[in-house]
């Protein structure tokens, strides 16, 4: 039986077995936990790649979001500006400031859609907060030009976008401030949650490194409000080590991607989300079509494992009650997350294994011809 894993961290493991067990014996034999020098060398080394001159290591993304409105001093009665297809995470950091998040529609590829961002703007937006979906690059150069005519501020959602392009920049190293996560299912993952914050600013380094430590300017020297949220030196150890691959792993998802792309092009009912046109560092690899749910049961059928990134956009979920003055028409969101489907692509798989699925997604699509 083919087999066929969306994730496959017992193979990463496996493969990378010496060197992850050398790191973890480095750390511990140190004697220094949370602070410390890999954290440092990290934090220097990731905004270097990003070609960034500050990176502040968190404890996860969803705090890097919620440390950098903190730091920008967003609160109650501003409003930020987002879209509704992302994780929860995203919104989520917007109530833990008690700022209002305010929604755009997407294009079709599920990213906030530009044409639409003036009109929502308005005396109290203080910040507009684009994702990187699926790692594909968000217009931030047209939100750019959109936040410098208004006067606010851009907080780059970029927790799926390690390594992605934007022209000769990756992405991250443009807005204001960028946040990244490190989960395990992320193209640069650690063992467990981790996040970062880069940024070119000085005084929001600053800012974003003592709210992340309690709000401490030095050892009980409380300055601000602040939190508990600190990347710690074993996470940061092991991404120094996977960054030295991440171009390379990226490459391999990249290959995949554009295998993917000429198996499956030529059928009509399929939509490609994640293409090649774009520079995604192609941490998912999406498709659209209005078959969703037939397609996900077959290819279940055939041990083939799919994904929903995401079912139901932000404004509708549970959370949101009571927070939002309407219900959001939002329809291109809406349509987008009723046919989307994340397919694997993840660099232990083989171009052989795209072929086994494409050719199940052909089979199904042949039987089931409209």
């Amino acid at each position: 039986m083919h087999q066929i894993k969306f994730n496959d961290f017992q193979k990463e493991y496996s493969t990378n077995r010496h060197a992850y067990n050398s790191i973890f014996t480095r750390v511990l034999s140190s004697g220094w936990y949370i602070l410390g020098r890999e954290v440092s060398l990290f934090e220097e080394e990731y905004a270097s790649y990003l070609g960034a001159k500050y990176c502040i290591g968190v404890a996860n993304g969803l705090e890097a979001l919620q440390i950098s409105l903190m730091a920008l001093g967003i609160g109650k009665g501003d409003q930020v500006i987002t879209t509704p297809v992302s994780a929860a995470a995203t919104t989520l950091a917007i109530l833990a400031v008690s700022a209002t998040p305010v929604f755009v529609d997407t294009d079709e590829r599920g990213l906030i859609d530009t044409t639409y961002l003036q009109k929502y703007i308005n005396k109290n937006t203080r910040a507009i907060l684009p994702v990187d979906l699926y790692g594909q690059p968000a217009a931030i150069g047209e939100i750019t030009k959109i936040a410098k005519k208004h006067n606010v501020s851009i907080v780059e959602d970029a927790c799926q976008a390690h390594g992605t392009t934007i022209g000769q920049k990756k992405a991250g190293a443009q807005s204001l401030l960028s946040c990244f996560s490190f989960y395990p299912t992320k193209n640069l993952g650690a063992v467990g949650d981790g996040g970062a914050i880069v940024t070119n600013n000085n005084r929001l380094a600053v800012l974003c490194s003592q709210i992340r430590d309690y709000g401490q300017k030095e050892k009980y020297n409380h300055s601000r409000y602040g939190l508990n949220s600190r990347l710690d030196e074993l996470q940061a150890a092991l991404l120094r080590y996977k960054l030295q691959n991440l171009d390379k792993t990226n490459q391999k998802r990249r290959l995949l991607a554009k295998k993917y792309i000429a198996k499956l092009s030529s059928i009509k009912d399929i939509q490609i989300v994640t293409d090649m046109v774009n520079e995604s560092n192609f941490h998912l690899f999406v498709i659209r079509t209005k078959q969703r749910q037939k397609l996900k049961t077959f290819l279940t059928s055939h041990h083939i494992p799919t994904m929903i990134h995401y079912p139901t956009i932000l404004p509708d979920q549970g959370f949101m009650k009571g927070k939002v003055s309407s219900k959001a028409s939002l329809p291109k969101a809406r349509k987008f997350v009723k046919e989307i489907l994340s397919l694997p692509c993840q660099p232990f798989m083989s171009v052989s294994d795209v072929d086994f699925v494409s050719a199940k997604i052909k089979q199904f699509f042949e039987k089931n011809e409209h």
